[in-house]
């Protein structure tokens, strides 16, 4: 019987147990290091939580902003001086149980397919010790709950431990009043008055789901705009959305500290004004969990902020050993995160791999609207990194859209000028996600414009804003941005 390649993984996120079934399928010999369950935080604490709980928001705001357009009767026993109240409810236990559940049942089933596959799973933290030995091993000390110790010898490591919310120091989250992004689902009752700190994808996805749920929030941002990382004409209509449905956005206004005072709290800004509410969401970032786990000892190379350093191929600077995923900081997306994981395992086990290309990563914030992107941005032609025609296009035009009630959104695509080539895309309406993959299949396989234009699409439907922004950049020759319709 030949040698068995020996891989082990710490982390279980989608960047470990993607690399897992990868290396597992190639018939090494794996083991998967895991101190939370399989699915790692994008499972248990992150991304799948987070769309189970802005699911439910979505039907409300859909209920909420649609119902009365669309003719549709709903009875109510709200005294007629009092006004309309509010038809619709929700019950934040039982959405969070919910959240708790299915996140469970995905950490399991993905659990029942690494182990299917042939790996082992290990409950316990994993370290690297010392440098590479002089048969070319790395050996990982795996700590379980009890403290026991237990040492593995492998041919290649593959780190995918995550990352964890960034704290502040006056702003100490407690899990009852004051909490971070992985404490909100222990919540009984839905906060009142909600004070959400930070404007990134995660703190506007959770004021924009919480608005939506029926809180009061304020949004505090210490930027000039919401999602600044983000499209800024997307931006701009989120900001306008949020406002409109009665969000108070705070714009260039940095949170001091946050401390409970009574059954509330009070966040502090930098300038000396005082925000009151019931509860305080910190949503300031992430930390790459790098610390105590024996890399620079190792050899592994980290950046200045703490993340991993990777080539297109996920090697480190130590012979051996491999990182994936939030702990990179490359893109803090789990199919990002996945990709790293394969790839590596693709490389070290002398399979066919493409280097990762971060230009062909579709991406969507979940706020309402979704605001998708793919490839090249509003930013890279703005600075004169690509030279690129683009045409945006409000979903307000298509008739699909006027049928549904949906005033807000944009379809925008940027191609080469002279080609035609699609190299990005942005894409803003109720299930983004879903309609920025025809972009990014363009982008993926240089598509033009006119091979865009000239694909049948169904009437009347909101991918047809799609085709009809190919069309017109496929019509006008002349170079130069241009903002058609818009």
């Amino acid at each position: 019987m030949g040698y068995v390649t020996r891989i082990v993984i710490i982390g279980g996120g989608p960047g470990g147990y993607e690399a897992a079934l990868v290396a597992a399928q190639l018939g090494a010999e794996v083991t998967v290091v895991d101190c939370d369950g399989l699915g790692g935080a994008s499972v248990l604490t992150d991304c799948v939580p987070s769309k189970t709980l802005i699911a439910t928001a979505e039907v409300m705001t859909t209920f909420d902003s649609s119902y009365e357009e669309l003719g549709i009767i709903v009875a109510d026993d709200t005294p007629p001086l009092q006004g309309s109240a509010r038809v619709v409810g929700v019950d934040l236990g039982k959405v969070n149980r919910r959240v708790k559940r299915l996140a469970l049942a995905q950490s399991h089933d993905i659990t029942g397919s690494v182990t299917r596959a042939g790996a082992t799973v290990m409950r316990g933290r994993g370290r690297l010790e010392g440098p590479q030995t002089a048969e070319g091993t790395r050996t990982v000390v795996v700590t379980a709950a009890d403290g026991t110790e237990q040492r593995l010898t492998a041919d290649a490591v593959l780190v995918a431990t995550g990352a964890r919310p960034r704290e502040l120091a006056d702003a100490m989250p407690d899990g009852e009043r004051i909490l971070n992004w992985t404490q909100v689902y222990d919540l009984d009752e839905l906060p009142r008055e909600l004070i959400v700190v930070g404007s990134g994808v995660t703190g506007a996805e959770f004021a924009g789901a919480y608005q939506a749920l029926g809180s009061r929030v304020t949004l505090v941002s210490s930027r000039d705009r919401v999602l600044p990382g983000e499209d800024p004409d997307a931006a701009a209509v989120l900001e306008d959305v949020f406002r409109r449905r009665g969000m108070n956005v705070m714009s260039r206004s940095r949170a001091q500290s946050v401390k409970r005072v009574g059954d509330g709290v009070e966040a502090t800004l930098t300038d000396g004004r005082v925000i009151t509410g019931t509860h305080c969401l910190m949503a300031v970032g992430a930390i790459p969990n790098t610390s105590g786990m024996g890399l620079e000892e190792a050899g592994v190379k980290l950046t200045e902020a703490g993340h991993i350093w990777t080539d297109k191929v996920s090697r480190t600077s130590a012979s051996g050993v491999y990182a994936a995923g939030d702990v990179t900081g490359i893109f803090a997306l789990a199919s990002v995160a996945a990709m790293q994981g394969r790839i590596a395992m693709y490389h070290f086990l002398g399979d066919a791999v493409a280097p990762l290309n971060l230009k062909t990563v579709s991406s969507n914030v979940f706020t309402d609207p979704e605001i998708a992107t793919v490839g090249y941005s509003q930013a890279d032609v703005d600075s004169g990194r690509i030279d690129a025609r683009l045409v945006k296009l409000p979903l307000l035009r298509n008739p699909r859209a006027k049928m549904q009630g949906i005033r807000d959104g944009f379809v925008k695509i940027f191609c080469r000028p002279g080609t035609g080539i699609v190299v990005g895309g942005v894409v803003v309406a109720p299930k983004a996600s879903e309609l920025i993959h025809p972009i990014s299949i363009a982008v993926d396989n240089n598509l033009t414009v006119e091979q865009i234009a000239n694909a049948f699409t169904v009437y009347p439907s909101l991918s047809g804003s799609i085709a009809e922004v190919a069309r017109q950049l496929h019509n006008r020759k002349a170079g130069g941005q241009e903002q058609g319709l818009s």
